[in-house]
């Protein structure tokens, strides 16, 4: 028996091979099949089974184009109607996988049909636990995300997530190993760690939401406590692994096409395409194609992407590093943006070479801004972080403007001012600069640095939250 887990770090996203006795399943796989079918392939396996735990919201799923390509049949838990072909499992059955088998446990909660999978080993003893987003290493799965799907408010789903985890979870082996579908990191929950998988005993001892002693009410409490609005494009992922979705090869038949500048030129002019570059942000801000918006590929790339792009539709050209363009539509297709149109050929380089228009963000380094700020130069701050971090510590008087909701909060500040722009690193301040820039906010400066240098600088900071302090 093997288990090997295919941990995706910019989704924080765990997908599982199982494969015993030349038979193998995938657990929650991501949407390029390549991966799955070489590493069943050198085992000189066959994928029998395609389990889903949910219908993920933070992604889109391979379980319909990796089920075409390899003849294995999908399987989701109790309730889960699709528009495809698929096994729909009974609470308890299970599949054998060579001398192993997969027991369905299903675990409504985090969605209705979330349901949790346990391995039994060859003597048909519990081994593992493949607990989607049910339970995660630290914390578990948030109950608010199929509240419009369902009509049943996040009290309810919390309460069947309580029910779920007594009954069916926690009266597994302590050495049940606990295999999740995500880790810190992911919008799917609030207090991720950021280990990939633990026992179930350790978890009991360890997992706030496990505490023995803990009633049904106050569980509800604590997990719908300090909940975030969810990103838009979750609902759109969860559509898409429901109904289906087009083949991931035309997909990336379609973005992975090279355009020469004027080419490139063109296209944008004739499509309204978004053009994202996804180069380092200390490169895009010296030059940029004018309106284009930078989300950095090296960052959370697919995330941000879900976050600030709003219709799921939207045609995009890229802009790239040389030998990253495939790279990039995929990992835009993991999250639904399926309409990637083609990429410069050459990079940026090219564009600069044939002499096309450019455009620039200012930029200024720590001690720089520091430097300003003492000065009295800087008097309009604009944090971009998390809400959670500018409350846990900000510069005084600057005011939140969270990355997240800058689409939603960016008519609330002044196309006539001048704003500095920070966040921890110079990372996300760069994607908002770039996105307000756009949008014809031309008097934006960058703070290109690392927010742990303000205090030992000498700049003011506080954990007070105070109302003035908010972009509201």
């Amino acid at each position: 028996m093997k288990i090997e887990q295919i941990y995706t770090g910019c989704l924080a996203q765990g997908a599982y091979y199982i494969e015993s006795n030349g038979e193998a399943a995938i657990i929650d796989p991501l949407r390029e099949t390549g991966p799955y079918i070489e590493r069943a392939h050198q085992d000189h396996a066959t994928i029998k089974y395609i389990f889903e735990t949910h219908f993920h919201a933070d992604f889109v799923s391979g379980h319909i184009d990796l089920a075409r390509k390899s003849g294995a049949e999908i399987v989701f838990g109790p309730t889960a109607k699709t528009d495809f072909e698929k096994i729909e499992a009974t609470d308890g059955q299970r599949f054998p996988i060579g001398r192993v088998s997969i027991e369905v446990l299903h675990t409504p909660g985090h969605t209705p049909e979330s349901t949790c999978y346990l391995l039994r080993d060859e003597d048909g003893k519990p081994n593992a636990l493949f607990s989607g987003d049910t339970l995660f290493i630290g914390d578990v799965g948030r109950p608010d995300l199929a509240q419009k799907a369902t009509g049943l408010t996040q009290e309810d789903l919390a309460g069947w997530l309580f029910d779920s985890l007594r009954k069916k979870v926690m009266t597994l082996p302590d050495d049940v190993i606990v295999y999740p579908a995500h880790g810190a990191g992911s919008a799917c929950g609030k207090n991720m760690s950021s280990e990939t998988w633990d026992t179930l005993g350790h978890q009991k001892k360890t997992n706030y939401a496990l505490r023995a002693d803990m009633t049904k009410a106050e569980f509800i409490e604590e997990v719908t406590t300090g909940l975030l609005a969810p990103p838009q494009y979750f609902a759109k992922n969860a559509a898409l692994n429901k109904k289906g979705y087009e083949s991931i090869d035309v997909v990336m038949e379609r973005g992975a096409h090279p355009l020469s500048p004027d080419e490139f030129e063109a296209m944008a002019n004739e499509t309204g395409a978004l053009i994202m570059d996804v180069r380092e942000n200390t490169e895009f801000i010296q030059g940029f194609i004018p309106n284009s918006i930078f989300i950095g590929i090296d960052g959370g790339f697919a995330p941000w992407v879900g976050a600030l792009v709003p219709d799921i539709q939207q045609e995009i050209l890229i802009v790239a590093p040389e030998g990253r363009e495939e790279e990039t539509v995929m990992r835009l297709a993991r999250v639904g943006y399926d309409n990637a149109i083609g990429y410069l050929k050459g990079g940026f380089a090219a564009w600069k070479a044939a002499g096309k228009e450019m455009d620039t963000i200012m930029a200024i380094d720590t001690p720089v801004f520091v430097e300003r700020w003492k000065a009295g130069k800087a008097e309009k701050v604009l944090d971009v972080r998390k809400p959670g971090e500018f409350a846990g510590e900000h510069l005084d008087k600057a005011k939140s403007l969270p990355l997240d909701f800058l689409n939603l909060q960016m008519e609330e500040i002044s196309r006539d001012q001048e704003y500095y722009l920070h966040c921890r690193t110079g990372y996300r301040s760069t994607v908002a600069a770039s996105i307000l820039k756009a949008r014809g906010f031309d008097k934006l400066i960058n703070v290109i640095g690392n927010f742990d240098d303000f205090a030992p600088a000498g700049l003011p900071l506080t954990d007070y939250v105070c109302p003035s302090t908010l972009v509201k």
